[in-house]
């Protein structure tokens, strides 16, 4: 983060039925942080401190129409997509006519030019109604147009970032292989120079999520003359180009609204102006800097758990006080209380983890990775105690499909293994640690020294 406060001069424009919400962001970034707001209606006390995550008051706007358009155009719809594993096109109209597809991508192209946080904040609210509509968003805000702006040529950029800022067009990321998973540096897709100036793009990308209605696929492969990790780039491919094809669409547990494709690259023309991270044959530096960019996914699938764990446990608490047995409401018995109390630690303390993440990413930088994985694992893990709570507390309802708990288990378990598996996760944080490397803040310090 930079030490000098960083003055946005965005504006956010969010269009729905026949409103328009424009909020200047032209404040400095530390002094909208620091603005102390008042407790929010329902909490015991009022709160005289300063929360240090506390929401500015452009962000709980945000928070607050993002919530509207969820509940009125999402929510009703949540059961429909699963039940018949259709594309959620009704959703995708929703957030489009709502302006949120723009929320991360520059003003230039059309966008908010808005960062992680306020990322994070849409994507909980869209998750708490319906994940599979969620996921939309999270491959604009998190996916591949954010690797474009970040990363990508000038003519990338404007060829693409309009698209997706709005909503013309989805996009989709090209990474695990039948025998490359968490393994990435094992793929097989690569790039043979055409003699022409270009490349012929070989590849078969598994689990690609929403690959049979995107625009657009960034392709992680290897450059020619690559070996390993080494001379890993990406390229963008329109899925309109002759050679591209989808072999297959997989039959999944949750997420059903939001299907996994397998896509087929058979000899695809790339020119220079497609490449969005040249591979060198001799270095892996383009493959770490795209492993580093996994981490606003990573955050956009913590936020995604923890809005549905926040309507899982909504429903339970709803619930409990409406549910009477023997003259009492579940909501007076000591045993679930503490269910619940359990539930909502957890997912405070994730909560915690996850915008610590994406306040330390700044504007427009990206998380940090020890504390993004500290937030996915933590988030995801939090996310399956406390579904699988809420169906526990809700009994035969809650293992019913007449009832939205069960839904939201099955849509958290997949994200539990997209983005990064929690077993990776873990991996990662416990070998950083193990080698002296401490997250940030001043409580830690290196034990190796």
């Amino acid at each position: 983060m930079q030490d000098d406060p960083v003055v946005e001069a965005s504006t956010t424009q969010v269009q729905g039925a026949g409103s328009l919400v424009r909020r200047s962001l032209a404040t400095p970034q530390s002094a909208r942080a620091r603005t102390p707001r008042a407790a929010p209606e329902g909490t015991l006390t009022r709160v005289s401190g300063v929360d240090p995550f506390a929401e500015t008051e452009d962000q709980a706007t945000l928070r607050k129409f993002a919530r509207e358009v969820a509940e009125r155009e999402l929510a009703p719809r949540a059961q429909h997509w699963d039940e018949t594993e259709e594309f959620p096109q009704a959703s995708w109209d929703a957030l489009k006519q709502a302006a949120l597809f723009g929320i991360t991508v520059g003003e230039e192209w059309g966008g908010a030019g808005l960062g992680d946080v306020e990322a994070a904040i849409v994507l909980e609210e869209l998750a708490r109604a319906d994940v599979s509509s969620a996921i939309l968003a999270q491959l604009i805000f998190n996916g591949p147009p954010r690797a474009i702006e970040h990363l990508g040529s000038p003519a990338l950029r404007d060829k693409w970032l309009p698209l997706a800022a709005s909503g013309e067009g989805l996009f989709c990321i090209g990474i695990t292989e039948p025998d490359a998973g968490s393994a990435a540096n094992l793929m097989r897709a690569s790039l043979v120079d055409d003699g022409h100036g270009g490349w012929k793009l070989s590849a078969y990308k598994n689990y690609v999520t929403g690959g049979h209605h995107a625009a657009a696929c960034l392709v992680w492969t290897r450059f020619p003359g690559g070996d390993g990790a080494k001379g890993i780039g990406a390229v963008v491919v329109d899925l309109t180009a002759p050679g591209v094809s989808v072999t297959s669409i997989h039959k999944k547990m949750g997420l059903r609204g939001c299907a996994e494709a397998e896509l087929a690259f058979d000899e695809v023309a790339v020119t220079p102006d497609d490449v969005l991270l040249a591979g060198e044959p001799g270095s892996s530096e383009a493959f770490k800097v795209l492993l580093s960019h996994l981490n606003h996914e990573r955050c956009g699938n913590a936020a995604m758990c923890l809005g549905a764990a926040q309507g899982a446990l909504e429903h339970a608490i709803r619930y409990m006080n409406e549910r009477v047995v023997g003259g009492r409401a579940l909501a007076d018995l000591q045993g679930l209380q503490w269910k619940i109390a359990d539930m909502a630690m957890q997912l405070e303390g994730a909560r915690l983890l996850l915008y610590r993440a994406v306040a330390l990413a700044g504007p427009h930088g990206t998380p940090p990775a020890l504390e993004t994985a500290m937030a996915k694992a933590a988030s995801n893990l939090a996310a399956k105690v406390v579904c699988d709570e809420a169906i526990q507390l809700l009994g035969g309802y809650g293992y019913s499909r007449e009832y939205p708990v069960e839904r939201m288990y099955r849509d958290i378990r997949g994200l539990c293994i997209g983005a990064g598996t929690v077993e990776v996760q873990r991996n990662y944080i416990g070998a950083n640690l193990l080698r002296g490397r401490t997250p940030a803040g001043g409580v830690w310090r290196n034990p190796l020294t």
